[in-house]
């Protein structure tokens, strides 16, 4: 067996970051995106003495516990493990995690956590009614916007177009997202009037490899309960171009309360830097 080849195999197990698990002519393989009940065929992409890492490629039989991912990124995307996993599965899985974690790394006996671990509580409010995927029932998908907070990178596409998303895994590489289902929805709303303000005022984002561009991240904040609005841009420079711009764009949302820049002109993958001041 090497690098390349196409394996066809079981899985039966799930890793800690949600990666399927299962054996091909005796070789424990990792495949991401696989769940555990699938019969797939995968392509080995690194082997090491007693494991491997393959990434999948068709799955033939899909397990029980699979679904439909509502997001089309997810795949693609570093922000999301275990989507295409039914909610009930998830909640078994992290619920196992924990187990098994205490067991290896607390050292506690079978019998004492049979004693002591409540079930897991999984989530029964938020937004869990998107559209459903065909073959989805009722239930299957996980709840959907409940993050309050998001970071989400800039950067330029290959047509020097601003973009904006979360970064492929493994990756500083930008998946084009503006709306991820995991987040409020007004974050696109933001994020649309921040790449306006961009265009309008000709505000580059931020290279990493040449350390040129102005901005690095928008960090946003909502509540639940009332609806308020932080947005922090973080920025390679000591202020923004035409400031009351964005403030005028920015303030029109319904719900905005805070607004500032976060100075951030390091050389380094820490998204915030020492410095934030106020805009509004």
């Amino acid at each position: 067996m090497k690098k390349n080849d196409l394996v066809t195999l079981r899985i039966d197990d799930m890793g800690i970051d949600g990666e399927g698990i299962g054996k091909a002519d005796g070789l424990t393989l990792f495949i991401k995106d696989a769940v555990v009940g699938d019969l797939v065929t995968a392509k080995i992409m690194k082997l090491k003495k007693t494991y491997g890492y393959a990434r999948l490629m068709e799955i033939i039989e899909p397990s029980k516990d699979r679904v439909e991912p509502p997001c089309p990124y997810s795949r693609a995307c570093g922000g999301c493990q275990i989507m295409e996993m039914s909610y009930p599965a998830q909640l078994d899985f992290k619920q196992r995690k924990v187990r098994n974690n205490l067991k290896r790394i607390g050292g506690f006996s079978e019998e004492f956590l049979d004693g002591v671990m409540e079930p897991i509580v999984g989530m029964t409010e938020g937004d869990s009614s998107t559209e459903k995927t065909d073959g989805n029932k009722d239930g299957d998908l996980c709840p959907l916007r409940y993050r309050n907070k998001a970071q989400y990178p800039f950067g330029t596409d290959k047509e020097g177009k601003v973009v904006t998303g979360f970064y492929a895994g493994r990756t500083h590489s930008i998946i084009s997202n503006d709306d991820c289902l995991l987040g409020s929805e007004v974050n696109k709303t933001v994020l649309r009037e921040v790449m306006d303000y961009m265009k309008e005022n000709n505000v580059v984002s931020y290279d990493e490899e040449k350390r040129t561009g102005i901005l690095r991240h928008v960090l946003i904040r909502t509540t639940h309960d009332n609806g308020d609005i932080m947005v922090c841009l973080v920025v390679n420079a000591k202020q923004i171009p035409n400031q009351d711009s964005l403030i005028e764009r920015l303030t029109k949302i319904e719900g905005m309360r805070s607004i500032s820049i976060n100075i951030n002109t390091e050389n380094t993958n820490v998204i915030l830097g020492k410095t934030t001041k106020v805009l509004w």
